[in-house]
């Protein structure tokens, strides 16, 4: 590539932060989705075993992610080299979430400062896969905050970990994991079976960033002067509870940081869930929290990007390589 990966991501962050994803583009999760659903019923008539049919389904979803992207941003840089450092951009741009997942929770906020309960709940529910109808204040709350934290790793710290290791491509192939997660991966009947291929890889995907997560958002929220002490020991504490191998330690940290607690009992499809509860109510859950998580994930976001892009820059000067 003609410029720099590093200065490709930055201008990727930046593009996030102040475009987000406009819903007139053709965002790649919109056509990933539209490639697994068109895929899911030829697999599973063609393959009786749902779990091979799964796997197969996943694999060739992620394959062809990375495929494209790198056919992408070949053809374009043959045009031109910078063309393809642009597209480079922009596949990198829409791997990133920050701002969406500010502006959804922070849609959730403005809604409590209303007294709109309802519309926080609806708003909410737009973030997360639990039953939203009938949450209070504080559930609502916790449910943002939850989704802030979890995304975190999901939609920042993982994409920009896999796009300073091998660019677009890594990063657009982790996208594809991700969605195939969101989309599938869940324990419902319809994909206990035909998902855990899509899971398992989500979680293999997710290993190392959601333990980067830890010490990020502790220096976070260090830097923020929350508790960063608590948000350390917490993620050592709690993080591991969750019956996911990752996706407690983002939580457990905010939760530490911000001296709350979350998890605990939830509806979905209207079944009660019992997960675990991760940090110390040292203080209640209140709407204020909500703006406080954003705070720690932009921070976060910084932080990861330095420590990334630090590390790629170091490898590339001092062993020539990249």
């Amino acid at each position: 590539m003609n410029m720099r990966l590093e200065y490709m991501i930055l201008t990727a962050i930046l593009l996030d932060l102040v475009f987000g994803d406009p819903r007139w583009f053709p965002h790649p999760v919109r056509l990933l989705g539209r490639l697994i659903r068109a895929l899911e019923g030829p697999a599973r008539r063609a393959i009786e075993d749902a779990r091979v049919a799964g796997a197969v389904t996943a694999l060739t979803v992620i394959l062809t992610a990375a495929l494209a992207t790198a056919l992408l941003v070949g053809i374009a840089g043959q045009i031109h080299p910078w063309l393809g450092d642009a597209v480079g951009i922009i596949i990198l741009y829409t791997t990133i979430a920050a701002h969406d997942l500010a502006g959804h929770s922070l849609a959730v906020y403005r809604a409590l400062v209303k007294f709109d309960l309802a519309e926080a709940r609806r708003r909410v529910s737009w973030l997360v896969g639990r039953d939203t109808e009938r949450l209070n204040e504080r559930e609502v709350v916790r449910a943002a905050v939850e989704s802030v934290a979890e995304n975190t790793v999901d939609g920042i710290i993982a994409p920009l970990f896999y796009a300073a290791l091998g660019g677009p491509v890594a990063a657009m192939a982790y996208k594809a994991i991700n969605t195939l997660d969101s989309m599938i991966g869940y324990k419902s009947e319809r994909y206990l079976d035909f998902g855990r291929a899509s899971a398992r890889i989500d979680d293999g995907a997710n290993y190392l960033p959601a333990r980067i997560a830890a010490p990020v958002l502790t220096a976070a929220a260090a830097l923020l002067g929350f508790r960063a002490r608590a948000a350390w020991e917490i993620s050592q504490r709690d993080g591991r509870k969750h019956q996911s191998p990752n996706a407690g330690i983002a939580e457990a940290a905010v939760a530490g940081a911000l001296g709350i607690r979350l998890g605990g009992v939830m509806q979905r499809r209207g079944r009660p869930v019992d997960l675990p509860e991760l940090g110390d109510p040292v203080v209640p859950l209140d709407r204020e929290h909500i703006s406080a998580a954003n705070r720690l994930m932009f921070m976060a976001t910084a932080i990861a990007a330095a420590l990334f892009l630090g590390a790629r820059w170091a490898v590339v000067t001092i062993l020539g390589i990249g």
